[in-house]
């Protein structure tokens, strides 16, 4: 029934009004191009009714089976028949598991939901504030990914890929997770904007919803479910970009799924009035990427090829991404990654955060979240790649890791809401805040009367504190400032005001408090938690306790401060030394440092201060800080002292030392300043200076030589500019007169030298005077100091301090110039080159003087013409320059001349310089002969001779004086004149064609760049030389001129005879032969040439060739020393006359039943076989063909024009057998043959040659013994041996399941295949086995079995376990009674199973199946019990409280186990019956002194109830704990100790089954007996338990000096440590007895080790058959005598790049035999004839080999390296003759280096070469390399990829896996051998213990125990103990009780294991150290 006649069925459910359903169904049953689509209306229609019309319309076999599938891989069946909906797209398949071979679109709508309307007024922007937004837009798609990873039990991988680089194609963002995946349905959900998690479905059917379940509590809520509303992928990927491609594949199915949106469609869409909200989900098979058409967008290519291999993934493909956006995104890429590693920052380091501290390097709670950022930019920028779990800068790592304390809380909202918080207190260290810097924190805006400066510019400032977290990541626009228990109180804080701005804080939610939907701020978090009925409670250890939080807060803050602010700083440690100024005690040492930092503020040595709280106060300068102790640095401390010389110190000579307290800080420096500058006012300030006479010399003044200074006038003045002349009083004592010291100093050049010195007393009337001093003549820069100095010591300082001084800086200079001297001229000058003649001018005293301004030299010479240009005045030097001389001169011959300089003006006005001439510059081209024009005959050269002048015709010589000569046409000639200026020039020989007339006008042209152009005209005249050749053939009536290159035809196989030649020269005549001429002519054919033939003008005769297409060239040429003429031409043979008949074939071979490929051509040929074309369309009509077995009826003969030939088709042959058929042509009297090969038909059928007998029956799950043999035939039964047809076997029903060997075997050779059938599984039934082949995607028919399935009833496929779950399991009580019913595969019980083979596994839920799981054994069966099922009885549960997992196993076979499923039980806590701590505190030592320490008992114990087992109980029992003493001794009841308060007892609230105490201590001077011990008894108090609950007893020791409770607490503390090593032998030894009984009661089975060896051996042989890489260069060489081999076989490398780096480097080497002596070396270069290379080892050389690295100097490193550098010798592994594999890659490699990339490697040879160390070569792991001398870069630099180096390369290792495989069965070996031994030893050791148990042997034990405990007991009076363990020698008698009982527990229980000896030397070790000394024992 047709789909026409379908719908006309269907027409009256339309008109009944029924909902209209059309389902699109894709074929996709076999491999075709395109996937065969029908749109197929199915209303009214129920599911089998669908069947038909998709049988109909797809032409299914009502016998072919297929499967019907949605997109989504769900079977169609009746129900999800009826869900489907119009527009659904199902898949035609042949099984349900097929892979798509084509893609398939499928349409959906993507409407948004109707929360668009409800929810439309949430904030839906980005809003920056002040950010740029693209790292929120990220974090929505990270949400995305961590929701759909959040199962994965693996690593949780999200890669953000952004492809920026153009020129591969266009800019992309790719975000990749490898999550679950989704489905086609719900792709569909995520493109409906708003359709959130809470109302989405996950399928197509409504039986497969999904309902959202909220995620159990986890800390910090972690929960991953942060995938919410359904809004923010779709924002973020178009605030991106402007389309998206999204890509998915789900766990366990075939398909991927794609998906695009694009802005652009949508406004097509909109434009075209088109439905905007659809679009096509396209469903693919894996890989598959041939729907991406456009050239830029190739990376989609590798991003799918990526996509084998992953068993889920979803990758969201961002394109059209903003230009803004790239270039923040490049620019600012390590900024947004650091906000998205703040953002999700205690995902990726779990919940403790990214502490980098050592003691929190390791998380309890590990986060297997991997976030990566890869960045791809336009090269040659490099790509970058971050990974957020390697960020350590984003502020929550800050914030973590700069905290010293926490304080953590929790907060209960009215609403159910909880927030779990945390402050970080960030202390105050020494100098700076440690309160990190955000850079993008906003500051709270400021009121200006709550403006404190003190605050806003510490620590945090204004800023909020805590920063707020929704299920686990950052809510970035939400902060919380402060709660009112955290802020700073109004009244007086018990801390400083700067304490509260130094914590931070962290708030965590889930999601019942409610953000918005783009995750940028909370809706009402704060508000809720500053709710009055809020209550917030404090977090220790994990445990909530309801106190009062702001007092908990105020106490931690507190402590912080006291424990963790610094402030007093120690700054310049100068050195240690002693104090006398202090008591004795207090004496040494004293560091001394030259600054602090305290509060603030620095103070510094030479500072002034004012000090505070002395008598008196004073003023001071800073000499050093001193501060107590033993210090070699800096340190911090909270004071010290001050050492201050006492200011103004020129009043007070004293120093004082005061406490660094005692600093008056709020004194201003000006204020200091002004008191010490008041008492200075009166010291010595300055000078004045009076000049009486008036001639001032002002500061550096100039004046000439010889100028008078002074008289002076000088007066001392001080500050308030009184005169003075002595120094004020400081105390009692002499006046000191002051004096006035004069002195001039000269600089000069070599060095200061001083010139006048006086000293001058103080007038009353003149006060002080100087003299006029007249001696200042020399030049240079001077300097007048007067300085005031003291009459009694001529001292200029006073008391440390300068006195006035007064310094004048002049010049002198020099006078008017008197004479002259001439400065250095060269005596070598040249004519016409201008030089300059230096002249110095002097003055009267020889000083250099300046010239007059109008001075004007005149020069003179006798034989020379001297003029100059003009002249330059520097400084004192007068210079005539340009000076020029002209003349004749003898050619560089030098000749001295006389040069006169006259100034006219001086008193000394000339002088004579000597100088000599040489010539001058080229100036012109002297060009002989002169001769114009000059004759030359064509062919010959021409000569001239060529001079250089100067401009006075000196023939002259210069450096580059190159002539160069150009003739018309002839190339162009130079000559060299730079040595003699001279030479000859020869032209090259003047070659001019065609010379049509007698003569030619040529010209020369001379030139040099510098000089004018000299020109000659040439005439030239024809030449006599031979110029022509020409060749001539004569019959006997004509003679033919043969034109050069011309072709003649001549008939094949003929001779061309009669050729001669003539010669010609160049003016046309004809020049006579001769025997010289003849000799120069040449011939080019094969045949005897006659030299006296040529003599007389004849030439050699051509035979033509015989074949058509074998032209032949003729060529006749002349050639002496300088003349080549030649003529040439081609013979073109012709066929001749028709012969035979030729048939020739295109193809030679033909299947039966086909017609032969290509045609057959026949035509006819001459005698050589040359097609003569002599054949004409008539000729079909008389051409035959004839063959055996020949179909004439579709034989096909034509005629071809353009090969005038004739065509034959159509050959085709009768069926029949295959083989050679002759096949035979006819025409005329000709006839011709051909062969062809008849083979088989195309494959056709497939029969079954050998199989099973039928009928076939098999048990489920087991194989057919008999193979099934096949054989390929063609429709003939020809047996068709074609090797790519391909059999495989088809179960008929789908529900059985055949395993095959191979899934296709191929067809062999002779057309056969053999199947093997392993296992048929499948429910009971009769079954067809079809045999199909296939070739090329088509069917090949095949036979079928008919096979009948039997189902075992003795196969156990299940355990049924039946048990009261509702018991309760109390530690260590008894479980209940288990049943288990193993099941057969018929489903009835199987009773004959072995009870051993049943196990009961029971282990904690958190360690594991694997770890630690203990195993029972079935009870024995009761009297009425069942005997179907085993009983597990009686079994004890386990004494821990948790939770369990039970699981019980049935071992079938050897290697086969059964699993039930496994049963969760919790363990609770048993009935209370004792009081304990949580963990056992050391024994207590006390002192009676003052010291709190000292006399502390216990401190921050916390007592517990506990049951039997230590495990908690009682949580809901309260009462109260009584705290008391005992004595341990009987006799020792009185003066027991006292509690603080004076009190025996204490009481303790026992609250909710705990009672904590902070610290319990006896009260000073406490009564006790020094040196006894005492208990403390804590007793429970409680009412309501039926069994009192035992006390806790701790015992203590009581001392009256420090010292022995010293001594006696590090006892205790050996003793309790030694206490818990006896505890853990008595452990092992448990353990111990228990393996004994375990290998007692069991047998060992060597069968057993045999099957694991087995298994071993075949794991080992797999891998050794495993692919890996190989050296394949071959080695003949090896194994022979004293040769190891070639280099590339000597050694393995793990790595393929490195293997590849060094198998290039030294690639010339690779294939080089390593010998061990020269001999070898020597035979095998014999052998080849020296074409092997060789190296033999007992001729190499080698330093040192274990030279430490370049970084490395004296065991230390010079430097940090990066890259990892490592020697590359030391990669190489050796498989055998390590040493001499060691010395040939030594000798080799030397020392060259491997590093990661050619970054580090070329700062580790910068580095290394700045510490003046070699570097030797560098190779990187990318393949460069740096040489030795540093080059790199090029392609000689690069390796090449692997498959270049054609198996030039190291092979690779085994892996670890196999040596491993490989040690296990070494020991397995050696266990197998033990057993074998064991079970022969055992009856002997049996025999052996009964000899132990003897009467007499327990006799021995029991005396040496006797024997051995008194000597432990009284060994510690020879021990130099406190003398109150001394005197309780009597105490020992509980001693060696105890000690006698832990003797005969270890002795006897493992006396049977350990050698005596050594279980004595035990016993001394563990029981004894507490008291013995260590030498004693050991002797």
């Amino acid at each position: 029934m047709s789909l026409k006649c379908g719908v006309e069925r269907l027409s009256a459910s339309f008109q009944e009004g029924k909902t209209r359903k059309r389902i699109v169904v894709y074929d996709c049953r076999f491999e075709k191009d395109k996937a065969t689509r029908r749109i197929l209306e199915t209303t009214g229609l129920d599911f089998n009714g669908f069947l038909e019309v998709i049988s109909e319309e797809f032409d299914i076999p009502s016998n072919e089976a297929f499967v019907l599938t949605t997109t989504d891989r769900a079977v169609l069946d009746f129900d999800r028949f009826e869900e489907l909906h119009d527009g659904n797209t199902l898949h035609l398949l042949q099984k349900e598991d097929q892979v798509l071979s084509v893609a398939t679109n499928e349409h959906i709508v993507f409407l948004p939901h109707y929360d668009t309307l409800i929810l439309s007024g949430m904030y839906e922007y980005y809003a920056s504030e002040g950010q740029n937004a693209l790292c929120y837009a990220f974090a929505e798609l990270i949400d995305n990914a961590l929701s759909a990873t959040v199962h994965n039990t693996g690593r949780r991988a999200i890669d953000i890929q952004l492809l920026f680089d153009e020129t591969l194609s266009k800019p992309a963002v790719i975000i990749l997770d490898n999550g679950l995946g989704m489905t086609s349905k719900q792709l569909n959900n995520w493109a409906v904007y708003r359709l959130s998690k809470f109302t989405r479905e996950t399928s197509k059917f409504a039986s497969a919803c999904d309902v959202y379940v909220r995620p159990l509590p986890v800390p910090r809520s972690l929960n991953s479910d942060i995938s919410y509303f359904g809004v923010g992928g779709k924002i973020a990927v178009f605030y991106i970009g402007g389309s998206t491609r999204m890509i998915t594949k789900k766990m366990d199915s075939p398909d991927v799924h794609e998906l695009i949106l694009s802005k652009e469609e949508f406004e097509r869409k909109e434009k075209c009035k088109e439905d905007i909200y659809s679009s096509v989900i396209r469903n693919r098979k894996v890989g598959d990427s041939s729907h991406v058409k456009e050239e830029d967008e190739c990376f989609l290519h590798d991003l799918i090829a990526e996509e084998s291999g992953k068993e889920s993934f979803t990758a969201v493909v961002i394109t059209g991404i903003q230009s803004k956006h790239i270039t923040f995104l490049k620019q600012n890429f390590l900024s947004w990654t650091r906000d998205l590693a703040h953002i999700y920052h205690y995902y990726i380091h779990g919940v403790n955060g990214n502490d980098k501290r050592p003691c929190y390097q390791y998380s309890d709670c590990p986060s297997n979240i991997d976030i990566q950022v890869y960045l791809r930019e336009k090269p040659p920028r490099c790509p970058r790649m971050v990974n957020l779990r390697e960020v350590d800068n984003d502020m929550q790592t800050q914030f973590i890791n700069a905290a010293s304390d926490t304080f953590e809380f929790k907060a209960h909202t009215k609403t159910d809401g909880t927030v779990d918080g945390v402050l970080r207190y960030h202390p105050f260290m020494y100098d700076k805040e440690t309160y990190p810097e955000d850079p993008y924190a906003v500051l709270a805006p400021v009121d200006d009367d709550d403006c404190d400066p003190g605050v806003l510019n510490q620590a945090r400032g204004k800023r909020p504190i805590f920063k707020c977290f929704w299920n686990g990541r950052l809510i970035p626009y939400t902060t919380v400032s402060e709660f009112d228990w955290c802020a700073l109180p109004k009244k007086a804080a018990p801390v400083p005001a700067e304490c509260y701005s130094r914590f931070s804080g962290v708030l965590f939610t889930d999601d019942r408090f409610h953000v918005s939907t783009n995750k940028l701020t909370f809706m009402d978090l704060e508000l809720q938690l500053r709710n009055k009925d809020t209550i917030f409670t404090r977090l220790v250890n994990g445990q909530e306790q309801r106190v009062k939080i702001q007092k908990e807060f105020t106490k931690w803050l507190k402590s912080s401060h006291e424990k963790w602010d610094k402030q007093v700083k120690f700054l310049g440690f100068k050195g240690t030394v002693a104090r006398t100024d202090v008591a004795k005690k207090m004496q040494y040492p004293w560091a001394t440092f030259s600054s602090i930092e305290w509060d603030g503020k620095q103070y510094k040595t030479g500072q002034y201060v004012k000090s505070q709280k002395t008598q008196p106060v004073f003023f001071g300068s800073v000499v050093q800080f001193l501060l107590y102790g033993d210090h070699d640095g800096d340190v911090y401390a909270t004071g010290g002292h001050v050492e201050l010389t006492m200011e103004p110190s020129a009043l007070y000579d004293e120093l004082k030392t005061i406490p660094i307290s005692k600093i008056d800080r709020a004194v201003a420096n000006t204020a200091i300043e002004k008191s010490i500058d008041n008492n200075l006012a009166k010291l010595p300030d300055k000078l004045k200076v009076n000049w009486p006479e008036g001639n001032v010399w002002s500061q550096d003044a100039v004046l000439q030589a010889g100028t008078p200074l002074g008289p002076l006038n000088v007066e001392i003045l001080n500050k308030k500019g009184e005169s003075i002349s002595r120094m004020p009083p400081a105390y009692q004592g002499a006046v000191k007169k002051l004096l006035i010291e004069l002195k001039v100093v000269w600089h000069g050049p070599n060095g200061d030298e001083e010139t006048n010195s006086h000293i001058a007393q103080h007038s009353t009337k003149w006060a002080f005077w100087f003299k006029i001093m007249e001696n200042l003549s020399k030049l240079g820069k001077y300097t007048l100091y007067l300085n005031t100095v003291l009459n009694e010591s001529n001292a200029n300082t006073f008391a440390g301090k300068q006195l006035p001084s007064y310094a004048l800086q002049f010049t002198i200079a020099e006078g008017s110039a008197e004479w002259f001297q001439v400065g250095p001229v060269s005596s070598a000058l040249h004519v016409g080159v201008p030089f300059d003649i230096p002249l110095e001018l002097m003055d009267v005293y020889g000083n250099p003087a300046q010239p007059a301004p109008d001075l004007k030299p005149l020069l003179s010479c006798s034989d020379l013409d001297v003029r100059y240009k003009g002249t330059d005045t520097v400084g004192t030097t007068f210079t005539i320059i340009g000076v020029k001389a002209s003349g004749k001169v003898q050619n560089y011959h030098c000749k001295t001349h006389n040069l006169k300089v006259t100034l006219p003006g001086l008193k000394m006005d000339s002088q004579t310089v000597k100088i000599s001439l040489l010539p001058g510059n080229p100036h012109s081209i002297c060009v002989k002969p002169e001769d114009d024009p000059i004759t030359v005959e064509n062919g010959n050269p021409v000569s001239f001779k060529i001079e250089i002048h100067d401009e006075a015709g000196n023939i002259t010589a210069h450096p580059k004086l190159i002539v160069r000569c150009q003739v018309w046409k002839l190339p162009l000639v130079a000559i060299d004149c730079s040595s003699t200026g001279a030479g000859l020039l020869v032209t090259k020989p003047i070659n001019l064609k065609n010379m049509n007339k007698d003569e030619w006008a040529l010209e020369a042209k001379f030139s040099q760049k510098d000089m004018a152009v000299v020109l000659r005209e040439l005439r030239v005249v024809p030449s006599t030389c031979v110029s022509q050749l020409e060749i001539y053939s004569q019959d006997s009536e004509n003679i033919t001129v043969l034109k050069d290159k011309d072709c003649i035809e001549w008939l094949a196989g003929d001779i061309l005879e009669n050729l001669f030649y003539k010669l010609y020269d160049e003016g046309g005549r004809e020049v006579p032969l001769t025997d010289e001429l003849a000799y120069m002519i040449k011939v080019n054919c094969r045949a005897d040439v006659s030299l006296e033939d040529l003599a007389q003008g004849r030439l050699p005769n051509v035979q033509v060739p015989t074949l058509v297409q074998d032209e032949l060239f003729y060529q006749v040429f002349y050639q002496d020393q300088n003349v080549f003429v030649d003529t040439s031409f081609t013979v073109v043979p012709c066929p001749d006359e028709p012969k035979h008949l030729k048939a020739t074939l295109s193809h030679s071979t033909i299947s039966m039943g086909e017609t032969l490929p290509g045609q057959i051509n026949v035509e006819l040929v001459d005698q050589y076989g040359n097609v003569t074309k002599t054949m004409t369309p008539t000729c079909v009509d008389h051409i035959t063909v004839e063959a055996e077995g020949l179909d004439k009826s579709t034989l096909v003969i034509t005629w071809q024009e353009s090969s005038h030939s004739v065509v034959v088709t159509g050959v085709r042959f009768q069926p029949g057998t295959p083989g050679i058929r002759e096949l035979y042509f006819t025409f005329m009297d000709f006839v011709g043959d051909v062969r062809i090969k008849v083979t088989a038909g195309a494959p056709a059928q497939l029969r079954l040659v050998n199989g099973p007998g039928q009928p076939l029956q098999v048990l489920n799950e087991q194989g057919i013994a008999t193979p099934f043999l096949l054989q390929l035939c063609d429709e003939w039964g020809n047996s068709s041996p074609d090797q790519r047809v391909k059999v495989a076997l088809k179960s008929s029903s789908s529900a059985l399941k055949v395993r095959l060997a191979v899934m296709s075997q191929p067809i062999d050779a002779e057309g056969k295949a053999t199947l093997s059938v392993e296992s048929v599984s499948g429910p009971k039934g009769e079954y067809e086995l079809e045999f199909r082949g296939s070739l090329n995607q088509k069917a090949i028919p095949g036979p079928s079995v008919k096979l009948t399935v039997v189902l075992d009833p003795n196969k156990p496929v299940d355990l049924a376990v039946e048990y009261d779950a509702d018991a309760k399991f109390p530690a260590g009580g008894t479980l209940p009674v288990f049943l288990v019913t193993v099941v057969s595969e018929e489903g009835s019980p199987i009773r004959n199973m072995s009870p051993s083979a049943v196990s009961m596994f029971i282990w904690l839920m958190k360690t594991g199946p694997t770890s630690e799981a203990t195993q029972l054994r079935c009870s024995k069966p009761l009297g009425n019990d069942k005997d179907d099922c085993f009983h597990f009885r009686d079994k004890v549960i386990p004494d821990r409280v948790g939770k369990y997992t039970i699981q019980f196993a049935l071992n079938i076979d050897r290697t086969r186990v059964l699993l039930s499923k496994q049963y969760v039980i919790s363990v609770v806590a048993n009935d209370p019956v004792k009081l304990g701590p949580d963990c056992q505190p050391p024994t207590p030592v006390v002192s009676n002194n003052d010291i709190i320490a000292s006399r502390t008992l216990v401190e921050d114990m916390t007592l517990r109830i506990m049951d039997m087992y230590d495990n908690l109980t009682g949580l809901e029992v309260e009462g109260k704990v009584v705290v008391s003493m005992m004595s341990s001794a009987e006799d020792s009841g009185k003066g027991l100790p006292l509690f603080e308060g004076k009190t025996s007892t204490l009481g303790i609230d026992l609250l909710e089954g705990k009672a904590h105490i902070t610290r319990l201590a006896i009260m000073e001077n406490s009564p006790g007996q020094d040196g006894n011990e005492y208990v403390l008894q804590f007793k429970p108090e409680v009412k309501g338990l039926s069994t009192p609950l035992a006390s806790f007893e701790l015992p203590f020791h009581f001392y009256n000096d420090a010292e022995n409770q010293r001594q006696m607490s590090e006892l205790s503390k050996k003793k309790d440590h030694l206490s818990a090593t006896i505890a853990v032998y008595k452990m092992t030894f448990d353990t111990y007895s228990e393996l004994l009984t375990l290998l007692n009661s069991r047998g060992f089975a060597i069968q057993a080790v045999d099957r694991v060896l087995k298994e071993k051996a075949a794991e080992a042989e797999r891998i050794m058959n495993e692919p890996r890489r190989v050296c394949t260069i071959p080695d003949p060489f090896r194994g022979g005598q004293d040769i190891l081999g070639k280099v590339g076989h000597l050694a393995l490398v793990e790595d393929d790049t490195v293997a590849v780096v060094i198998s290039w480097h030294i690639a010339g080497d690779m294939d080089c035999v390593i010998t061990k002596t020269t001999a070898a070396a020597r035979r095998i270069y014999d052998d080849t004839q020296g074409r092997q290379q060789v190296m033999p080892l007992d001729s190499v050389y080698l330093g040192p080999r274990n030279r430490p690295m370049p970084h490395i100097k004296n065991g230390q490193n010079i430097f940090q390296p990066t890259g990892n550098p490592v020697y590359v010798r030391d990669l190489l592994i050796y498989p055998q003759n390590n040493e001499s594999c060691e010395m040939v890659f030594t000798n080799l490699l030397e020392n060259t280096i491997l590093i990661d990339d050619l970054d580090s490697a070329n700062n580790y040879r910068k580095t290394v070469v700045q510490n003046s160390e070699p570097c030797p070569t560098i190779l990187t792991r990318n393949g460069e390399r740096i040489s030795a001398r540093g080059k790199f870069g090029g392609a000689q630099n690069k390796a090449p990829p692997i498959d270049k180096l054609r198996g030039q390369v190291f092979g690779q290792p085994l892996p670890q896996n196999y040596h491993t495989l490989r040690g296990q069965t070494d020991l397995l070996q050696q266990y197998r051998s033990a057993v074998q031994k064991t079970q022969l030893v055992k009856a002997e050791v049996e025999s052996h213990l009964q000899k132990q148990k003897a009467p007499e042997m327990v006799r021995k034990e029991e005396e040496m125990e006797r024997k051995l405990v008194p000597l432990f007991v009284h060994l510690p009076l020879f021990v130099h103990l406190p003398s109150g363990v001394l005197r309780r020698v009597n105490h020992q008698a509980s001693l060696e009780k105890d000690l006698r009982e832990d003797l005969r527990w270890t002795y006897c229980s493992q006396i049977q294991y350990f050698p005596k000896c050594l279980l004595l030397l035990f016993l001394c070790s563990c029981f004894t150290v507490k008291y013995l000394n260590c030498n004693l024992i050991c002797s």
